[in-house]
């Protein structure tokens, strides 16, 4: 319940001190002014307080009244989330603009959720069961796809017995569906809806290890830098360099059950492509709309730099909600340098000692405190769930030793370097081989392992020792030019230029290409790598490499990411044996 707890003092852009009467506590959310500008208590002194103002303070003045609510700031949790579009503060934008038309105006709000509507409930206990923590109810079908679950709050105590439960059909989001009693014998009465506070990780029964792949079908990710349910990850890149456009792909080939894309300080154009793009995505795997396992947060540049600060919780409040039922989770955000942009800006209005750059002292941590609610683990209700982070950086000129990004690297496995010069020739995924890297590997041999006839690990190992003296030999080769080189070493150069080509590059507009199974990923992988070998004891025993360049087999090497299919095994068996084949007649001439 609203009540008047103090008056403004001083406006400082979004912070605003005030002298309060009442009392008020550390993140408390208040309201402030006659519109009722929705802010949070950030600092506390004797009879004074700092608050963080998540709207624009225009206008507001000395002596405008502050009323306190009494709760932190908290997400709604319930059936409807899914497809929807919200702000960094999880105002629905879309109730929003019917509201107040293309501008959000201030004071403004509206529930995340639509409160009158009626879903198709199912009741999964019956009255006399004991329950406790995290312990599915019911469940309502949000869409073909998403089952929401209707759970006992995760901060509750001990065993609970089930009293009353409703009867199966349409509920609101806020009617009561069960009564619980408590070991002290008072009664919870639990609702398809809950709220829960955004900076405050949900509790889980324990992490899992990270043992299975989140498979995106990008062959450069997959194979080479893979990612694992549960893991986080960063992208760095300057301007340009597909960052978004990464994100973009990952979130709709993934096999994540649910997308969460938090547009963080991104350009109003780059979110409005995403918005016009998504709903006309299809999920590969249903053939729905993309966004019937989407949740969009839209916090551009030109909006309140507070509600930027504050996006980031509220997607990863929302994830470990879904986490807490069952579901793989994946986070876009993009990007995570405007959302450290916000913290410098809001620190240095607060008046704070600067560290490196301008940035606040605690950047670490706040980072660390991000990046460490991702994970796979068993949920208080025994589920299996993950959240995966993909966090883009965008450091500024592509420097990749600024505070940032630095800071990131500590706390991520995984490491995703968008090279500028390979988005020039306009090569994506523009992922450099030779900066990035994860160290999820060995956790994931295991499940890849299976996929490749065992040969995934040994395979990737060779490649990318290749590309490593390709680079030391194109050193020598701006030198002394490539006649220098014996065949052996130019074969080396021919081998990465046609994996490069024929493999790390793909083409988003290709049906065939776009997306890569794991069976194709690990079979053209395995064509490249016996090709090599087939190449080195050809030139062993003697064959120019001239002849070996005008072998028929390079061509349907190099266009086999848009002729093999995604279900391919056949295929790839008939490819390697022809690569043998072939490389037996060109000995055979030699021979002769």
């Amino acid at each position: 319940m609203e009540r008047i707890s103090g008056r403004v003092e001083r406006v400082n852009g979004p912070i605003v001190h005030i002298v309060f009467t009442g009392s008020l506590k550390m993140m408390e959310v208040v309201l402030v002014g006659h519109l009722r500008l929705k802010g949070e208590v950030v600092s506390l002194s004797r009879d004074r307080a700092m608050l963080q103002v998540y709207e624009d303070t225009t206008l507001l003045r000395p002596g405008d009244e502050v009323y306190s609510t009494g709760r932190t700031l908290s997400a709604l949790l319930g059936p409807g989330l899914i497809g929807s579009i919200f702000d960094g503060i999880q105002r629905p934008l879309e109730a929003i603009a019917s509201l107040s038309g293309a501008y959000i105006g201030r004071g403004i709000d509206a529930p995340a959720i639509e409160i009158e509507r009626r879903w198709p409930y199912e009741k999964r206990r019956e009255v006399g069961d004991i329950v406790s923590a995290g312990s599915i109810i019911g469940a309502i079908r949000e869409n073909s796809r998403i089952e929401n679950r209707i759970m006992v709050p995760p901060d509750e105590e001990g065993e609970l017995r089930i009293i009353e439960i409703r009867d199966d059909g349409p509920v609101k989001p806020f009617d009561t569906v069960a009564i619980l009693e408590r070991e002290d014998s008072s009664l919870l009465k639990l609702s398809p809806s809950s709220y829960w506070p955004i900076r405050r990780p949900r509790p889980v029964r324990e992490n899992l290890p990270l043992e299975e792949i989140l498979h995106t079908g990008q062959r450069v990710i997959d194979v080479l830098f893979p990612l694992a349910k549960g893991g986080s990850v960063a992208i760095p890149g300057g301007f340009g360099t597909g960052k978004t456009m990464t994100q973009h792909a990952i979130a709709q080939w993934c096999d994540a059950d649910i997308i969460i894309y938090i547009g963080c300080g991104e350009r109003g154009n780059e979110m409005t492509d995403v918005l016009r793009e998504f709903p006309r995505l299809s999920d590969p795997r249903t053939g729905e709309s993309l966004m019937n396992r989407t949740i969009l947060i839209a916090n551009t540049s030109n909006m309140p730099v507070s509600a930027r600060e504050a996006s980031i919780y509220t997607g990863i409040t929302m994830a470990e909600y879904y986490r807490d039922m069952g579901y793989d989770v994946a986070i876009m955000a993009d990007s995570t340098s405007r959302w450290a942009e916000a913290l410098r800006e809001l620190s240095g209005r607060m008046e704070e000692m600067p560290a490196e750059e301008g940035f606040p002292a605690y950047l670490s941590s706040r980072i660390a405190q991000f990046y460490e609610r991702a994970g796979r683990v068993k949920t208080l209700s025994g589920e299996s769930g993950s959240v995966s982070i993909i966090g883009a950086v965008s450091p500024p000129g592509g420097d990749f030793s600024e505070p940032v990004t630095q800071q990131t690297k500590r706390f991520v496995r995984c490491f995703w370097a968008l090279d500028r010069s390979l988005a020039s020739k306009r090569h994506y995924p523009a992922i450099g081989w030779l900066t990035s890297y994860s160290e999820y590997v060995d956790g994931l041999s295991g499940w890849w392992e299976k996929k490749s006839d065992g040969k995934w690990m040994e395979n990737r190992k060779l490649i990318l020792d290749l590309l490593t003296r390709e680079e030391r030999l194109n050193q020598i080769v701006k030198l002394v030019g490539p006649d220098a080189l014996p065949d052996r070493q130019n074969f080396l150069l021919m081998v990465t230029s046609l994996f490069k080509s024929s493999f790390l590059l793909q083409n988003a507009f290709d049906e065939n290409d776009r997306y890569s199974s794991a069976e194709k990923e690990a079979g053209m992988l395995d064509v490249i790598v016996s090709y090599y070998r087939a190449g080195e004891r050809a030139i062993g025993d003697g064959v120019m490499l001239s002849r070996i360049r005008r072998m028929r087999i390079i061509d349907e090497i190099s266009k086999m990411r848009f002729t093999l299919p995604n279900s391919c095994k056949d295929e790839i068996e008939s490819l390697k044996e022809r690569i043998e084949e072939s490389f037996s007649k060109l000995r055979r001439r030699y021979d002769q």
